[in-house]
Order: structure tokens, then sequence, then C-alpha cells
């Protein structure tokens, strides 16, 4: 069995699995390492938005001011389990501090510049890639319930096109012209034009198996155990596999990549924010397009064979469990715009954890300590929305290419 490779990617996920491709359209020799399954992570059943829209970081004074109003309620669509935890404390206060209006004004065009080079790449995936994932562009719908909510969007609005991130107020028949599915009491919402959304876990294993043919080596049930190092460098990775010698390692492994860069000594502000879903057999009537449903903080993923519900931010560490009370809280609150979720037929519930870090920021760029490192994680809730471009831009890294974007800004000694 041949161990040496160009380079080792570590994590199964959208991250990884990007990366893998992308380095192999490189004229790389790649091995991807997944401790269970292509895409059994966070990358299975999220809400499988590309959401442009989103380039505001969780990190901002809005999303501080209702986490502080929210933290302490179990059902709410923000909660943080209490405990004693340094890392969390420690994470929080930087959390506080970036979310300052300075600080996001500043990471806030990174973060488009991003998105809208990704939502570019799906364009591209969709026509070239030969697989299909349920690609769509056509937009996504903001609605609300509440005068309250529409004037807290309308204002994030606002702040968007300031930086060219088009959208379209609307009025509750013009909502209800484009979304006829809707209940009557949504009342306005906001459309973004640039929006789409796909089928998560088909991207990722499409994508995958794409990979392969191009020649990326794949180990599923295989667990990175540790690393030699000398003169900065990894010199080994050792594997439940065995140990193999890389020239170079690629980290991106979601909510696991704090740990495993821990065996480096190093630190990552990577916090795990668990996020849930249910896939119902479509309602009686379905929406046509993917849906934020404001005050619910939830996500209408229309998939063709189902319907997919997603959403909570939930911070308790490294915990796999599923909360029944939050999974009949999303659907609850999912069934004040849409007809029908009471009803439909449950598919699959599903929790996963997004890797969080302070800033809102992902983490991506090569190690200044370990120079034959580059991390590629800390994407939190816009791994999907974000996969292609951080892959791309790891391929550019590893091959010593100029990156199409800055990568300085995402730096990991940043923290």
């Amino acid at each position: 069995m041949d161990l040496h490779y160009d380079i080792a990617v570590i994590g199964g996920g959208v991250i990884g699995v990007c990366s893998a491709y992308y380095l192999a359209q490189n004229g790389a020799k790649v091995l991807l390492i997944e401790k269970d399954e292509i895409a059994s992570g966070c990358s299975h059943a999220n809400g499988g938005l590309i959401v442009p829209s989103h380039s505001v970081p969780l990190a901002s004074p809005g999303r501080l001011g209702a986490g502080l109003r929210w933290l302490q309620d179990e059902e709410s669509p923000f909660y943080i389990k209490p405990r004693f935890d340094m890392d969390l404390f420690s994470w929080l206060a930087r959390f506080v501090l970036a979310s300052r209006e300075s600080v996001m004004l500043r990471s806030l065009p990174v973060l488009r510049e991003l998105l809208f080079a990704s939502a570019a790449l799906y364009d591209e995936l969709a026509e070239t890639a030969g697989f299909y994932f349920g690609y769509e562009g056509d937009g996504c719908l903001w609605v609300c319930l509440s005068p309250e909510r529409l004037e807290r969007e309308i204002g994030e609005v606002r702040l968007l096109e300031r930086f060219k991130i088009h959208a379209r107020i609307m009025e509750q028949r013009e909502v209800h012209d484009l979304e006829p599915a809707l209940l009557p009491e949504v009342l306005g919402g906001v459309f973004y034009p640039n929006d789409g959304h796909i089928d998560p876990a088909r991207f990722v294993t499409g994508l995958a198996e794409k990979a392969e043919q191009a020649g990326v080596t794949v180990w599923t049930k295989t667990e990175a155990l540790g690393f030699e190092t000398s003169k900065g460098r990894i010199t080994s990775l050792r594997t439940s596999r065995g140990s193999l010698h890389p020239q170079q390692v690629v980290l991106a492994a979601g909510a696991w990549s704090r740990g495993l860069v821990r065996l480096l000594k190093r630190r990552i502000p990577i916090q795990a924010g668990k996020g849930y879903s249910l896939t119902l057999k479509n309602p009686h009537s379905s929406p046509k397009l993917p849906l934020l449903l404001g005050e619910a903080g939830v996500v209408a993923n229309p998939l063709g064979y189902a319907l997919r519900l997603a959403g909570t931010f939930e911070m308790t560490g490294m915990d796999f469990s599923l909360n029944s009370r939050r999974l009949e809280s999303i659907r609850r609150l999912a069934g004040a715009y849409l007809p029908g979720i009471a009803e439909a037929k449950v598919i699959e519930t599903w929790a996963g954890l997004r890797p969080c870090t302070p800033d809102g920021l992902p983490i991506l760029g090569r190690s200044r300590k370990i120079n034959n490192l580059i991390l590629a994680a800390g994407h939190a809730m816009l791994g999907m929305s974000l996969g292609p471009v951080t892959g791309k831009l790891v391929s550019q890294v590893a091959c010593e290419q100029k990156t199409d974007i800055d990568v300085h800004p995402l730096r990991m000694e940043r923290f």
C-alpha cells in the first residue's frame, strides 16, 4: 500500500471533500481521510441553503443582543448550556469583542467576497461536475409574521445594500404571490435573488465520487490519531490504518479540528454550535422556494422529494444527542408559516455540530508554526455556502499559487 501522498485531507464533510476535489483538479496526489462516512457529520442533513445574503458575520451587534435575550431559554433559536468551561468563556469573551460594529464592518466584506465567489462556483459545478445535487439558484425568501421583525430585516437590508448585496422588500400581497404556500398570517418579507439551495448530502457524496474519479484516494472509517513533527513540519500522520508521510496536511475536520490541532500543541478558538433538522414527507402544500422563517429562526428547504426544516444554535459542547424539545419546537414554529407541517410524516431527524469561530469568519490558510499544515475550519452555519470557494482556495494555498481571494484576514494567527 502506497502511503506517500502529496496531501492528506482530514475530514469528509463539505470542506474536506471540496478541498480534495480542487486539489485533484490542480494535479495533486490526494488522500482524503474521514473517521465515519462521507457527509456523515454536519454536511448530512443541514439546511442546504447557499446564502450570499448571510454576509453579516455571526458576531454582530444585532445577534449579540438577541443571543443575550435567548440564551437562558432551551427552546430559543440560540441557547448556551450552562457549564464550567474555560475555553467556552474565552470564546464568549472574544465573541462579545468581535460583535462591535467596527469589527463587524471589517469582517462583512470579507465574508461577502467569499460567499459570492462560492455561489459562482456552485453555478459552475452544476453545469460541469456531471452529477445532480438539487441546485437551484433562483433566490431565497425571508418571511415575517410581525411588523417588528420585518423592520429588523429591512434594517439588515439597508446594511447589505451598502455592500452591493441586493434584496427586494416585499409587502404581504407580493410575498404570497411569489410563494402561494405561505399561510395568510405572513405579512411581508425580503427576497434575496442571489441565494439558492441544494441537497447537501447529495452534493458532498457526489463530489466525493468525482474526486475519486479524478484520482483522490478516500479512506472512510479511518481516524486521525496523531502527528509527528520535526523542525516545524509534520513528518508523519498516524491513523487507525497506520502511519503515512504526506508532504502537506489539510485539516478540515469541522468541530473536531480544535482537538486535532491540540495534538500539534496549538490552539484554535472553535466551539461546536449544534443545529437540528427534520426532513418531512412533502406537506400537501409545500413551498417552491427556500424560505427563512424570521421569528422562528428556521430554514425551510424544498428538496423535491421532501421538505427539510432546519435551525437553532445550541452551544452544548461536543454533544451529539437529539433534543426532542428542540425538534418539536422547530416543527411547531414552522407551522405558523406553512400549512400541513404538524401532520406531515417525519422521514429523518438529525443534529450536527457546526464549527464556530468567535468572529464569524472561517480559519483558512497555512500555519506559520507548522509550515506544511493548512487549516480550513470554523465555517459555522455557512459551511455549505462556503464549501467550493474554501476548497479552491485550499488548493491554491497548497500548490503555492496566487489565491483568487486574499486569505490573510482568515489566518489562524489572528486569534
